[in-house]
């Protein structure tokens, strides 16, 4: 079986959609992201306004549909409750891979999963449990992206880098990472004027929707950059040949 919760409930048993009634989905869902929780636990994050003792009642009965169900993918064990081992889950396999990625792993192999990745959980539900495990799994996807984009280019793969980070920076505009990997992808690549576009860019959204600047690390990578721009321009050689041809370097201000 494989159980899907990136962009909608989907429970698959050989391929073929399972229909579930809405109640039961809510269950089934919440053990896939709490593997291992007691009844207890489990009862008051489903019914979190009804007495203990009410909740745990619908609980047992919710158990039991799923029990007569064809397709039953849990599994109970003295007070806890999980998937059945044969089931896979989406968001294992997007954690999976993004472990793999932290630890050094080829980043063309997350291709796949990052396309599903960019999929909400369970969208249009709005239990406080599925909240925060939404957001846990979208810091998930865009550190990975980040991680992805920085091996890329890393190896000098910039194509490969720069997809990476623009796919981050549309997940989450302001976020600042994403875009300060932008600025260095293009560095790498020799194009300056990209590398200024792409900073100034960022600096104009934040600064017209959070009234920040960037961070001294994004000023820092084009430092070199623009401290000629504040020179003043070189004496001609008619002139004072006592003075330098150069004005002391001016600090870089954006």
């Amino acid at each position: 079986m494989q159980l899907f919760l990136l962009d909608g409930f989907r429970l698959l048993h050989d391929g073929t959609l399972t229909a579930v009634p809405r109640g039961l989905q809510r269950v089934i869902a919440l053990i896939a992201l709490r593997p291992g929780a007691t009844r207890t636990h489990l009862a008051g994050l489903l019914w979190p306004d009804t007495p203990e003792e009410r909740a745990l009642s619908s609980l047992r009965t919710a158990l039991w549909r799923l029990r007569q169900h064809a397709c039953c993918p849990v599994v109970t064990t003295g007070d806890t409750v999980q998937l059945d081992g044969n089931v896979e889950l989406d968001i294992d396999q997007l954690a999976r891979t993004a472990a793999r990625i932290a630890e050094g792993g080829d980043p063309r192999e997350a291709a796949g999963i990052l396309a599903t990745g960019r999929n909400d959980l369970l969208p249009g539900w709005y239990d406080d449990w599925v909240l925060l495990e939404r957001e846990r799994l979208r810091q998930l996807r865009l550190h990975m992206l980040e991680e992805i984009g920085r091996a890329h280019l890393r190896a000098g793969q910039h194509g490969e880098a720069l997809q990476a980070a623009m796919e981050a920076m549309r997940a989450e505009p302001l976020r600042e990472t994403p875009h300060r990997l932008i600025v260095e992808v293009h560095l790498a690549e020799g194009n300056a004027y990209e590398a200024l576009h792409a900073f100034y860019v960022y600096r104009d959204l934040i600064l017209r929707d959070l009234q920040l600047e960037p961070s001294p690390a994004m000023c820092d990578l084009l430092a070199d950059i623009l401290a000629p721009i504040g020179r003043p321009a070189p004496r001609s050689p008619a002139g004072d040949r006592g003075a330098p041809a150069h004005g002391p370097a001016q600090p870089f201000r954006v």
